[in-house]
């Protein structure tokens, strides 16, 4: 038997390091040659890294929320025959725990006040290495379970588990403080958990609150680590709202005729093309006004202090995902008529909420629309997604009374509100800029008029 250590891959594009976002073994657990070990996130995308070769897990490099180099040790293996790395050379000692960064892999990247800034299993006491037999394993002393009344432990004690057994523990419903362990320094292993659920155990009220009282007073908190791409949303929206001087204009366009276009055109079109929503009728209006305002599908260089503008249009379409908001790229959205932009629009928000979108359809975007779709309020101030310049936000389609040719008529009506770089467009060529789009939606004929 040997070891095979296997290091974090150069994911490409000059990427130096990656997060560590979650394990998908633990240490003891079997891996099949090819299963995923692990999901790292670059400053784009979700990546999983599978295993090369087959063997029993012997260590995990660093925790859930860490920062690994490219090229350091992710996973080590016990595999058949001689491995990778000489005979008898130990595993390197895991970085210590941050819990301040890293405390916790749950499914949806959300921690129980119980289950939180608990050492990763790459902490583990590891035998002593062959040249000193007699040296006991190290154990920190986070490792080590503290007091327990009835299998429960005391107020404050945080239960030491795998990433594995705390995915099932959420997933059974169980809480894991309530779990006698049975493993190494008091960690609970899966069969501790079946025997738990064996036994009818079931999950404890969060803070103690009685069962069934409505009223009860609730005192549990969570602890949510703000990791992956929500880590990156949350320094993208930092770096736009601390960079750009926003200018948010709100025009209000009725949609009436352009809806009643839409609702022909899926008439006659819709079981052989497919369904066409406002969307792309929306994006055709903004890359024809985008011609007339070039300045709007650009991006700024603020070290250069360059302003680049584009012939081509890579329209960013903002879409939400169970893990975070997302801007997939319209390539060239110019050369494609209704149909098309309507197909790619929807082939990337599926990609994006899979997780498979690519890096390259993660970038490079130009302008940006930002749709709620019917949840998308009545007014909205977008971020503008950085280094762009522009972003139109889609307010929600509202039918109202509106007086036209002294009769009162029902419209339907629907705001944009639409941000600006302030530094790089003036206010009034923002205000020029939305009514040529509203020209275009109000007279759905300009559309196919170039």
């Amino acid at each position: 038997m040997g070891h095979h250590v296997i290091k974090m891959p150069d994911i490409g594009e000059g990427i130096a390091e990656v997060e560590l976002i979650a394990w998908k073994v633990e240490v003891g657990g079997t891996v099949a040659e090819d299963e995923v070990v692990a999901e790292v996130m670059t400053d784009k995308a979700m990546v999983e890294i599978p295993s090369p070769v087959a063997g029993t897990v012997v260590s995990l490099g660093g925790q859930p929320g860490e920062m690994m180099a490219v090229g350091s040790e992710l996973i080590r293996l016990e595999v058949e025959g001689a491995g990778n790395v000489k005979a008898g050379a130990a595993a390197p000692e895991a970085p210590a725990a941050k819990p301040a960064e890293s405390k916790v892999d749950t499914p949806k990247a959300e921690t129980r006040k119980d289950e939180a800034a608990k050492p990763a299993p790459a902490a583990e006491p590891k035998p002593a290495a062959p040249a000193k037999p007699a040296a006991p394993a190290p154990v920190a002393k986070s490792e080590t379970r503290g007091a327990v009344t009835n299998g429960v432990l005391a107020a404050g004690e945080q239960p030491l588990a795998s990433p594995a057994v705390r995915r099932r523990a959420w997933d059974l419903g169980i809480e894991l403080r309530y779990v006698p362990a049975t493993g190494p320094g008091g960690r609970i292993l899966q069969a501790d958990l079946d025997a738990y659920a064996a036994a009818g155990g079931k999950a404890q009220p969060v803070g103690g609150a009685a069962s069934g009282g409505g009223y009860a007073r609730r005192t549990g908190e969570q602890q949510i680590p703000i990791m992956g791409l929500r880590r990156k949303i949350a320094q993208k929206m930092q770096q736009s709202w601390s960079t750009i001087p926003h200018i948010t204009y709100v025009e209000e366009i009725d949609v009436t005729e352009v809806e009643a276009l839409r609702a022909q055109l899926n008439a006659r079109w819709g079981k052989e093309r497919g369904k066409l929503t406002l969307l792309p009728l929306l994006a055709r209006a903004v890359i024809l006004a985008a011609r007339d305002y070039p300045q709007m599908n650009a991006r700024f260089d603020d070290e250069a202090n360059i302003v680049t503008r584009y012939e081509g249009v890579q329209l960013g379409i903002a879409t939400q995902s169970a893990v975070g908001l997302s801007v997939p790229v319209v390539a060239h959205a110019e050369s494609l008529d209704l149909w098309q932009t309507a197909g790619e629009i929807a082939r990337l928000a599926t990609a994006v909420r899979e997780g498979k979108a690519t890096r390259e359809e993660l970038s490079g975007s130009t302008i940006t629309i930002s749709s709620l779709g019917p949840v998308g309020g009545v007014v909205s101030t977008p971020i503008i997604n950085h280094p762009e310049v522009a972003i139109v936000g889609v307010n929600r389609i509202i039918e109202r009374p509106m007086f036209q040719n002294g009769q009162v008529v029902a419209r339907k009506l629907m705001n944009l509100s639409s941000s600006f770089d302030h530094r790089i467009v003036d206010g009034m060529d923002a205000a020029e800029f939305v009514q040529a789009i509203r020209r275009r939606l109000e007279t759905p004929a300009l559309l196919f008029v170039e």
